[in-house]
């Protein structure tokens, strides 16, 4: 589990698949991941979980800290045909603009670049999703190639762990302490 002053990640599973199918029903959501049944979301969720048993990471849920209320999910997901981990995240409609993004994603990659030891992570991000790109960009991604994923075009940024800071600042990304 990790968490940030707002938010709680846990690693996802099966037992998520209503909410899983409840967070991609909303079109806007849905517009550059799509949209999922309850077989869909279930099978989505068994191949998150045993990538947490194969490879020790793979997606979570998002919550606050403040109620518990699952509000989107992050995490990394290592993509064989690629040869790359890739960090994601996708919020409820309800939670943009607070930063639960850039906060969340900021904590996944401060683990893949300390006790995963990941030397670079990438983000597959729609061309047409600003919002996701300029998060990305907050965090110190940059576009590295065009490309398709799950049948859909993207936009593949990337972050080596040599250029990753972190919120406060520290050019290692970790903190002054560590």
């Amino acid at each position: 589990m990790i968490t940030t002053e707002r938010l709680r990640l846990r690693p996802l599973s099966e037992s998520d698949t209503d909410w899983w199918v409840r967070l991609h029903a909303d079109e806007e959501v849905n517009s550059y991941v799509g949209a999922y049944t309850p077989a869909q979301a279930a099978a989505r969720l068994r191949v998150i979980e045993q990538q947490w048993a194969r490879r020790g990471h793979g997606l979570c849920a998002v919550e606050l800290r403040s109620t518990g209320e699952a509000i989107g999910r992050c995490g990394l997901h290592w993509w064989e045909q690629f040869d790359e981990t890739e960090i994601g995240w996708t919020f409820a409609r309800a939670h943009w603009g607070r930063g639960y993004a850039t906060e969340a994603a900021r904590s996944v990659l401060a683990w893949g670049f300390g006790p995963l030891g990941l030397e670079r992570i990438t983000s597959m991000i729609h061309p047409d999703n600003a919002a996701s790109a300029a998060v990305a960009r907050r965090l110190g991604f940059t576009p590295l190639r065009e490309d398709t994923v799950l049948g859909r075009p993207c936009t593949v940024h990337a972050l080596a762990l040599e250029d990753f800071t972190s919120a406060d600042g520290n050019p290692t990304g970790f903190p002054a302490d560590r």
